[in-house]
């Protein structure tokens, strides 16, 4: 997994380097070269603007500046102002050259045949003492203005027409919240030591583009925050036993009503295809030939009134259960929802309108024994804490983890998952899933996502550590759906059904399982 850190860790983290800020900023400013170089694809001829603030973040800016002049490119550092004004005129004298008709050039004495002169090509090499060329003649412009020790704007309105290459993060994104105060969108961010929270929650993850960490010898282990990657999501996921049998993995859904069937056949759908051997489904006051579900899975009635006794019979062959999906939220209904929860004596899911019941009778949770994750988005957060979560969304899931003593997932186009160390623990793990795009954000997708967490959980983990490895794992694979191999550029621009998440998971599974060995070197 890799390293997570606010502003505050990483100026400790700095601050206990057993190396010097002069080596640390020498690291520093060598990967943003090497990486300027590569963005460049070469040296020789090619011009750089590098903005360069007064702290560290200038400094990687100008060492970066130092050693892109040796390898034959011509810098300009200037300061973060001076920038914003080159900038802004490059920009308004490329579109009022845009904005005009190419100019015939006047036929010359030594041109008598009327045929235009040439021109000067744009990329030209530009003579000693001659203007400055604009943001269309610059290959690439280093944003080392402020990084992370800007909170605020600086102004940085007017994008550069070349591409942005951002030191530690783009000057004007929150390191913290990933707020955008007026920034230059990067094309790539070169971040050092560990990952920063507002590299990782929009709009900061869009503002920084592709993101490259590179190690200058810092010591990030103690970081409380982490990111999921393809390889720890596979050694995560539980696999097929070979003495497996139907049973082993058992999953009971209690979802779906008359009037939101769909949801139910979702779930269910989901949970067989992340590894459920058994999935047994009913919705309330549905009857049981009526529910609506996958042709393998077994449907149970649970008549109108009261249905949490009947939904509970048996409860203890399965290995895990899932309630909420679409079963709807009055009063009968919420009352119903809470006695499961509070009974259920195995791994319990609870989404959607089982929230709405948490909300409603808290009390239910706090009988539990068997390990709980809750799966709620903003709205849902809000009703179970009081209020929606903070601009600083990795505090507000660790707070909300606190204090019901479960795993809670906060959806989000960066989905965070977190969780008490051990029972008894001081500190809350956080983990991000950011493997997922905008594709996702369709009907049904949270019903998926529930269910193969279900499924995942059957496997028997209990551990709370586990409980929280393996619920972001699920959410990381659940991710992966939408952006795993690649769809093809129209596909990437399309609303990914949830059916269609659904049938990919094998697909991407496999897909994760060779990119974990691939990590390992097997």
């Amino acid at each position: 997994m890799i390293p997570i850190v606010t502003p505050a860790e990483m100026a400790a983290i700095d601050a206990a380097a057993p190396e010097g800020t002069d080596v640390l900023v020498a690291r520093a400013g060598a990967a943003v070269a090497i990486a300027a170089r590569r963005m460049m694809g070469g040296t020789y001829g090619r011009r750089v603007l590098v903005a360069a603030g007064k702290g560290n973040n200038g400094a990687d800016g100008r060492v970066a500046a130092a050693a892109l002049e040796r390898w034959g490119v011509r810098c300009r550092v200037v300061t973060p102002p001076e920038a914003l004004e080159l900038v802004g005129r490059a920009n308004s004298e490329r579109l009022s050259r845009q904005a005009k008709p190419w100019p015939e050039r006047p036929v010359s004495a030594a041109n008598k045949s009327g045929k235009r002169e040439a021109t000067k090509p744009e990329g030209s090499p530009i003579r000693a003492g001659s203007k400055m060329p604009t943001s269309a003649a610059w290959d690439l412009v280093i944003d080392a203005a402020y990084g992370t020790g800007l909170r605020g704007s600086w102004g940085a309105d007017r994008a550069p027409a070349a591409p942005v290459l951002a030191v530690d993060i783009p000057s004007g994104i929150d390191a913290l919240t990933g707020e955008d105060h007026g920034c230059w969108p990067a094309a790539l961010t070169v971040t050092f030591g560990a990952l920063k929270p507002g590299l990782l929650l929009h709009p900061g993850a869009a503002a920084a583009g592709e993101v490259e960490l590179a190690p200058i010898g810092l010591d990030a282990s103690g970081a409380a925050s982490w990111l999921v990657t393809d390889a720890d999501a596979d050694a995560a996921l539980p696999a097929a036993e070979p003495a497996a049998h139907k049973w082993r993995r058992a999953v009971r859904v209690i979802a779906g009503s008359p009037q939101m069937r769909g949801a139910g056949h979702l779930v269910c759908a989901a949970a067989q295809q992340a590894g459920a051997g058994m999935v047994v489904a009913s919705s309330p006051g549905v009857r049981a030939a009526d529910v609506a579900r996958p042709a393998e899975a077994v449907a149970r009635d649970l008549r109108p009134g009261e249905w949490a006794g009947p939904a509970l019979d048996g409860i203890k062959r399965f290995d895990a259960a899932i309630i909420g999906p679409g079963i709807g939220t009055d009063p009968t209904a919420m009352a119903q929802a809470a006695r499961f929860i509070a009974d259920c004596p195995v791994p319990l899911v609870v989404d959607a309108d089982g929230l709405t019941a948490l909300a409603d009778h808290p009390e239910c949770l706090y009988e539990r024994t068997a390990p709980t994750v809750l799966t709620p988005h903003d709205g849902e957060f809000a009703k179970l804490t009081g209020s929606p979560p903070a601009a600083d969304r990795f505090d507000a899931v660790s707070r909300a983890a606190e204090e019901f003593n479960v795993v809670v997932l906060l959806k989000g186009p960066t989905t965070l998952v977190a969780a008490r160390a051990a029972p008894e623990a001081d500190t809350t793990v956080v983990l991000a899933a950011a493997a997922g795009t905008a594709r996702l954000a369709t009907a049904g997708s949270g019903d998926v996502l529930s269910g193969m967490i279900a499924a995942v959980l059957s496997a028997g983990a209990t551990e709370p550590g586990a409980v929280l490895l393996q619920t972001a794992a699920a959410a990381h694979w659940h991710g992966r759906t939408a952006t795993f191999g690649g769809h093809g550029a129209v596909a990437a621009l399309t609303p990914l059904t949830a059916m269609h998440q659904v049938e990919l998971l094998g697909t991407v599974r496999a897909g994760l399982a060779a990119s974990g060995a691939e990590m390992s070197g097997t």
